[in-house]
């Protein structure tokens, strides 16, 4: 996958979580659930960043052509 692809869906994993949020402020009684869901939608942002980022590091460190960003290790 693209490296657009990617922060494409953390964009979208993030706006879901956001809802969540949102909706549990006003959801008082359902908001430990709606939390735990935004939780669950922030986490595979994250887990999506980390793999595009380990993967750009492998290929960066191998022979193989890298970005124009470095990676800090």
């Amino acid at each position: 996958m693209n490296s657009l692809a990617i922060m494409e869906n953390v964009r979208r994993y993030r706006t879901i979580a956001s809802l969540y949020r949102q909706t549990a402020a006003f959801r008082p009684l359902r908001s430990c659930s709606l939390l735990a869901q935004a939780r669950e939608w922030e986490h595979r942002a994250v887990a999506e960043l980390e793999a595009y980022y380990e993967a750009f590091c492998y290929t960066a460190s191998g022979n193989a052509p890298v970005h124009s960003a470095s990676c800090a290790a």
